[in-house]
């Protein structure tokens, strides 16, 4: 029985002394790479829309639709058509006359003007996507961003830009924020919540 007890306790001791040297006060593995800290703020690229980003929907006036816009972004009016705006992403719409739907080909024709408007305008790409309010002619491309207040230098946008028609109107939702910021969703909550209201 003694030598049991003997035998029992010498395991005990290694097994303790083993778990001490795994457990020590080093946050380094095997690599000496330290261990990610779980507490560690996440970062996120410049004009990711946060995920916990709320949206109220805005009606223009006149305009015979309504759209939800992320809450708190700044509003400005200008020349027919309405901008939100973040530090790095803005949401234009503009509504109009027009006799049909744009096809991918009319879209396609009215890229020269689209060049000529937009700074850096290149890469375009089409294709017509469905969402709630019914199919629009989707047009992607990248853009000068406006040249930074204290650096003076300026960056790319990604660039959507969505036309939607309804009942003789067409309205365009045009969408931006740095290129490489993640805001599939964010626009998608955008381009789905049109409704049409008039």
């Amino acid at each position: 029985m003694r030598t049991l007890t003997v035998v029992f306790s010498t395991v005990a001791i290694v097994a303790l002394g083993v778990a001490g040297c795994g457990g020590g006060g080093s946050s380094s593995g095997s690599s000496g790479t330290p261990a990610p800290n779980p507490n560690a703020k996440e970062s996120s690229p410049p004009g990711d829309i946060p995920d916990n980003q709320a949206f109220v929907a805005y009606r223009p006036p006149g305009g015979g639709f309504s759209v939800k816009v992320p809450e708190g972004w700044s509003r400005i009016t200008s020349g027919g058509a309405v901008t939100f705006t973040d530090k790095l992403n803005s949401i234009r719409m503009e509504s109009a006359r027009a006799g049909a739907r744009l096809t991918v080909a009319n879209a396609r024709s009215e890229l020269p003007r689209l060049a000529q408007t937009v700074k850096g305008f290149r890469s375009p790409k089409m294709s017509v996507v469905s969402r709630k309010a019914g199919p629009a002619v989707r047009i992607t491309y990248l853009a000068d961003a406006p040249p930074n207040a204290v650096t003076g230098k300026a960056g790319k946008d990604a660039v959507e830009r969505y036309v939607f028609f309804h009942n003789g109107k067409r309205v365009v939702l045009t969408l931006s924020g740095p290129k490489g910021a993640d805001n599939v969703d964010p626009w998608r909550i955008v381009t789905d919540s049109l409704q049409w209201t008039g």
